[in-house]
């Protein structure tokens, strides 16, 4: 079974879509708040991951490390979602958070500005011209986000499998047709698709650990895993920080050896 994952403008009908195709497929359905659940139950603060997720970024976020540790968390418990496949999940950046496994049927839904203002309008009883400056600021603060974090426009069609315009398509038709590619031998799990999620999921594990942990939280190193075996790259301060770091990585459920080959620097050595 395919991970199907929604990324959709505010009100643009991606709920409604995500409902239609759980119960049509018999899939999972989860979004960004049970994820934020899943991550403040192993005792992260959900204000804190809600507001790495929501607010658009400054200037000074590129040098935040509570942001980037709150975003890797995410990033993890996202990934241990995607290691069982029959998934659909609604958020902006999930088919950027997965990249690079092939079973994922990245879906982009669009809708009318106007249309997408009404909707607001009955939901949060707003005017006319306070829905569309809703609207057109949370679409603004996701695209900066995006950018942010991945360096992409998140309207890229480029980015997606499949682009619906919900102008004059019923969410039922929309839920037949990505069902309907859902089903194709293109998104079907392979052995090497299955083993590239379990290896996302091994690495996105390794850097929350090292993010979560004191001595290293402010270390930026790159983590490579393959069927159990971690490889670093990057700069350590001295031996005692490279000792702990050895030590989480080789805590970390799921590895099973950890490589550096030379390739992590030991700056006061």
């Amino acid at each position: 079974m395919a991970i199907i994952t929604i990324s959709r403008g505010t009100f643009s009908g991606g709920k409604d879509l995500a409902q239609c195709l759980a119960q049509r497929l018999g899939y999972r359905s989860i979004d960004r708040e049970s994820i934020i659940a899943n991550a403040s139950a192993c005792g992260a603060s959900e204000e804190k991951l809600r507001e790495a997720i929501d607010r658009p970024p400054s200037f000074l976020d590129h040098f935040s490390e509570e942001r980037r540790r709150y975003i890797t968390l995410f990033q993890a418990c996202l990934s241990e979602e995607a290691r069982r496949d029959g998934l659909i999940y609604l958020g902006n950046a999930g088919h950027l958070m997965l990249h690079g496994v092939s079973h994922i049927l990245r879906v982009r839904i669009v809708a009318p500005l106007e249309q997408r203002a009404h909707v607001v309008q009955e939901n949060l009883h707003l005017s006319h011209e306070e829905a569309l400056a809703y609207v057109e600021k949370r679409d603004h603060d996701r695209a900066k986000w995006t950018r942010f974090l991945y360096g992409v426009d998140w309207s890229d069609p480029v980015l997606y499998d499949l682009v619906i315009n919900l102008e004059r398509t019923t969410i039922e038709e929309a839920c037949h047709v990505v069902s309907g590619l859902a089903a194709e031998e293109s998104f079907r799990v392979t052995p090497e698709s299955q083993a590239a999620i379990e290896n996302l999921a091994l690495s996105s594990r390794v850097r929350g650990a090292l993010l979560n942990h004191p001595e290293s939280s402010a270390l930026v190193l790159e983590v490579e895993a393959k069927e159990g075996v971690v490889t670093l790259r990057g700069k350590v301060r001295n031996h005692r920080q490279w000792q702990a770091v050895e030590e989480i990585v080789k805590g970390t459920p799921g590895v099973e050896r950890l490589v550096t080959d030379d390739l992590v620097q030991v700056l006061d050595s």
